[in-house]
């Protein structure tokens, strides 16, 4: 099975990609394209939850989405930063999956995670093209850098209607007990136990609000967004 990808979407931790735009992946996936979601580290610094009920959680959500590969780096949690190691590591797994378009986290978010690991993975998609670094390794030059949200929302630049595939977000989402429900007496209540699916839906319904649509996910690009002609909307 060949590893190219057409999108490669990358998170801090298992849950951040699904909160973003599980949407839209959903919505790609049944257009047919092949998408993957490689995780950062394996959140074991996290208030609920173990890194084996984690890595279940992400694998069930995996299935869910019906994603062609799902990795994890095993980089520190709450050690994320651009050093040359973590920059390689990135950049080694843009250049093993060869995508046209890649996602990381908006670069400011309550988790310093987040901002690292958008700072990180875009760092590695400018290294990806250059052919003398990392040479062992085939250069890769990305058509598209694209972040999406997860904790705050930020400059918008497109949005993406994901209504017809809501539900399998929501479904999506649910795999993650540990981080979204108080599941025993051993959980602590944290801004993810309280609320925090229902604030994702509010928020998705606001992004579409504007053009009348009742889901959306939205997206910033710090490159300039091509449009063909004006007056025809891009699918």
């Amino acid at each position: 099975m060949s590893d190219k990808l057409d999108i490669l979407i990358f998170g801090a931790h298992a849950d951040d990609a699904e909160i973003g735009m599980a949407g839209t992946i959903a919505k790609h996936v049944a257009a047919g394209r092949s998408i993957g979601i490689c995780d950062l580290t394996q959140a074991e610094m996290s208030s609920n939850g173990t890194v084996e009920i984690r890595r279940e959680e992400a694998k069930q959500a995996a299935e869910v989405l019906n994603l062609k590969v799902r990795t994890n780096l095993g980089l520190p949690d709450r050690g994320l930063f651009v050093t040359p190691e973590h920059v390689e590591r990135i950049t080694a797994e843009i250049r093993k999956h060869a995508p046209s378009i890649v996602f990381a986290p908006y670069w400011e978010d309550r988790h310093p995670d987040h901002v690292a690991a958008s700072r990180l993975v875009e760092e590695a998609v400018f290294n990806a093209k250059l052919r003398r670094y990392l040479p062992e390794l085939p250069p890769v030059k990305v058509d598209e850098l694209y972040f999406y949200f997860i904790n705050d929302i930020g400059r918008t630049d497109l949005i993406v209607d994901v209504t017809e595939h809501y539900g399998t977000k929501e479904q999506a989402l649910s795999c993650y007990r540990s981080q979204f429900e108080k599941t025993d007496e051993n959980s602590v209540s944290t801004p993810l136990t309280e609320g925090y699916i229902e604030r994702v839906r509010a928020r998705d319904s606001l992004l579409g609000a504007r053009s009348l649509i009742p889901y959306a996910e939205g997206f910033a690009s710090k490159s300039p967004y091509t449009v063909h002609l004006f007056g025809s909307k891009q699918a």
